[in-house]
């Protein structure tokens, strides 16, 4: 989870090819005594792995199998070249994270092991949404572990003085909260760059648009499509409350910074980014509030983009079924409900958000999560997020005045060649 507790794995980046080796299940190391000796090496990424959680899993793991576990964790930078050298050889990680976006790309390349029995043993009720980046060309190649998405971080202070009394239930109601904020004329209602990429997949996930479409055996821009249109739309009407840059993100500066002047009624932004601003500002924290990004009706919350991590077993691994028992336990919905209790992130179970409750943050992204999705799970995508992201810049021509149609075709040969690029 990259960035402390939640991970925006969006990015992937292009993957040199890895060697299929068959499909055997390696060494018969199931959990019991012939795993004595053994060990099982997984590879966490930085801050994926909270300590309580991983001593729990460790201490559990050896007492069931009699084999030890080798945690390695791993930097986020540079961490695709790494893997893909790794799962190339004949002693890669048996586990390891990858980012739900990542998957596919891995998975194409032939480094993953067939998870399809372990689905069917312990993932018949694992949350769609988050088991999809886990699936590529119908095969189960990962298992999903958790996700994390955007909520709406606001100043209590802010919305009380504009007599705002509740929190927003549908997108109508929340455009007349920022309208009465702006009317008080104290404060700039909602910070929004003009190119929060990710808000934007997330409206783009609400009103059912594909980014990409198949033009014979190669995928195409689609960003004419009217679906698009609309949610570029959306955002135009969010963006207009804000004085944030047209042509910069929500890093540039930190949104979260900005909030903590106290000074901006709204952010959208992931749970993890108001620790930043109280870390800037101390005496925000006690007029800071969450809640769910409203839809359309107050029965669906807005689409939102899930970041997060999946599972996997390398195909080279020689010891798939003692793997699969580390699955087994790490996933079980003990320690999954764990794990979302220790950091809030969204688990990977319906069943389990009972375990983000006391968490107001996680308990605000939870409703949206089952709705949610992510940018185009095909390994072409990866260039189209390279920088500079035609996306943005597409976002930022309409903001500027152009059609949503005209900026589309602004981009679109970009986009194209970008998704033409050998993976």
């Amino acid at each position: 989870m990259k960035r402390g507790l939640i991970a925006a794995t969006g990015v992937a980046a292009l993957l040199v090819s890895v060697a299929a080796c068959g499909s055997d299940k390696g060494d018969k190391d199931s959990g019991s005594g012939d795993s004595k000796g053994k060990t099982l090496t997984v590879w966490f990424m930085d801050g994926s792995n909270p300590p309580g959680w991983t001593k729990a899993v460790q201490a559990e793991f050896e007492q069931k199998t009699g084999a030890k576990l080798d945690v390695q964790v791993q930097k986020w930078d540079g961490i695709q070249q790494k893997l893909t050298t790794a799962l190339s050889e004949s002693t890669p990680p048996d586990v390891f994270e990858v980012g739900n976006t990542q998957t596919p790309s891995y998975a194409e390349t032939g480094g993953l092991a067939d998870l399809g029995d372990l689905k069917k043993e312990i993932g018949k009720d694992w949350t769609e949404s988050l088991n999809k980046p886990a699936v590529f060309d119908g095969t189960q190649y990962a298992a999903p572990w958790y996700a994390a998405n955007r909520v709406v971080i606001y100043n209590k202070k802010i919305w009380a003085d504009a007599g705002i009394k509740d929190v927003p239930k549908t997108r109508a109601d929340f455009f007349k909260d920022l309208e009465a904020i702006q009317k008080k004329g104290d404060a700039e209602p909602l910070y929004l760059p003009g190119q929060n990429w990710y808000f934007f997949t997330g409206l783009t996930i609400g009103t059912g648009a594909d980014l990409v479409k198949k033009d014979g055996n190669k995928y195409v821009s689609n960003l004419a499509d009217p679906k698009v249109a609309k949610a570029m739309e959306i955002y135009k009407q969010y963006q207009a409350f804000s004085k944030a840059p047209q042509d910069k993100d929500e890093a540039t500066p930190q949104q979260a910074d900005v909030f903590a002047k106290g000074k901006t009624g709204a952010f959208i932004g992931m749970g993890w980014e108001a620790a930043t601003a109280i870390k800037a500002n101390p005496q925000i924290e006690k007029d800071l509030g969450y809640f769910t990004i409203p839809g359309e009706s107050a029965d669906k919350p807005e689409g939102v983009f899930l970041g997060g991590s999946n599972l996997a077993i390398a195909e080279r691994s020689k010891k798939k079924e003692l793997a699969e028992e580390f699955l087994k336990i790490a996933l079980s919905d003990k320690n999954e409900g764990a794990l979302a209790k220790e950091v809030g992130s969204i688990p990977n179970k319906d069943a389990l958000l009972a375990n983000l409750k006391g968490n107001a943050a996680a308990e605000a992204a939870a409703p949206a999560a089952k709705g949610g999705g992510t940018t185009p799970l095909i390994p072409e995508w990866a260039a189209v997020e390279n920088a500079p992201n035609p996306i943005k810049a597409y976002m930022t021509a309409v903001l500027g005045g152009k059609s949503p149609e005209e900026a589309a075709k602004q981009v679109e040969g970009d986009v194209n060649k970008r998704l033409s690029q050998k993976q």
